[in-house]
């Protein structure tokens, strides 16, 4: 197994790309804080489906805005589960408006979550590795939205452009210390987030757009994530990024 007895937190676990991921490390061996903001039963659920693998789980619902609250997370892990090996910050938050119409508070929401979120799990999760001295694993879920500037997106788009410069300058400062940083990049994924802003009708339709002929699957994102996870397959990857968007930058 190749995560057999990490431990991880996964931020925005209850659905979607980060559900999908919790479940996958589990399967690969790792013992799995599942973190969600406001979908608790969902996240529960998730709990289940790791324990059914045989692996330990951790619920923690807090906000990933609420620097607090991720020092709690944090801490109630490695109370848990002795220690922290991996960190997937995959917790991320969209309001989508045409810039004439955004509001302030529309962009300090989306990047309360999509950006302070990130910067907050990442560095708190570094320490506690840093304190441990064996290395680790920090993995950015971001997003085609960093380099593409999407219309209706300004928020969103700011913040991942962001997050993949973070990670990069976390990258170079952090790889004294053994912790790797890697960042995933999914193009247009079928996941309940993106059910907010679009209909059955466009998201089939979309799919159709993408070269490879369809949206991509959460879990196929999560095999994804364990890739940039494992010291097994990308001991040699740091400062990265793995698009994974089926060529969907391609033509849009």
């Amino acid at each position: 197994m190749k995560l057999k007895d990490k431990v991880a937190i996964v931020t925005g676990a209850s659905r979607g790309i980060g559900r999908a991921t919790a479940i996958e490390l589990a399967r690969h061996g790792a013992n799995v804080t599942v973190g969600c903001g406001v979908h608790r039963d969902e996240a529960a659920e998730v709990v289940r489906e790791i324990e059914r693998l045989g692996r330990r789980a951790l619920l923690f619902q807090g906000d990933v805005a609420d620097r607090k609250r991720d020092e709690e997370m944090i801490a109630e892990t490695v109370r848990e589960f002795g220690r922290l090996d991996i960190l997937v910050s995959n917790a991320a938050f969209s309001i989508r408006k045409p810039f004439l119409e955004l509001e302030v508070e529309d962009v300090e929401k989306t990047w309360a979550v999509s950006l302070w979120g990130v910067f907050h799990c990442c560095q708190l999760a570094a320490r506690q590795m840093v304190k441990q001295g064996a290395g680790g694993n920090l993995v950015v879920v971001s997003s085609v939205h960093s380099f593409r500037p999407y219309p209706a997106a300004t928020a969103y788009n700011a913040a991942k452009a962001a997050v993949n410069q973070m990670a990069l300058t976390w990258a170079g400062e952090l790889i004294q210390y053994g912790i790797r940083v890697n960042v995933l990049e999914p193009g247009w994924t079928d996941t309940p987030g993106e059910r907010q802003f679009n209909t059955e009708e466009q998201m089939e339709k979309g799919g159709e757009k993408v070269p490879i002929g369809r949206l991509a699957r959460p879990e196929e994102m999560a095999k994804g994530v364990l890739f940039l996870a494992s010291d097994e397959d990308s001991s040699y990857m740091t400062g990265g990024c793995l698009r994974m968007d089926g060529g969907f930058t391609l033509v849009h």
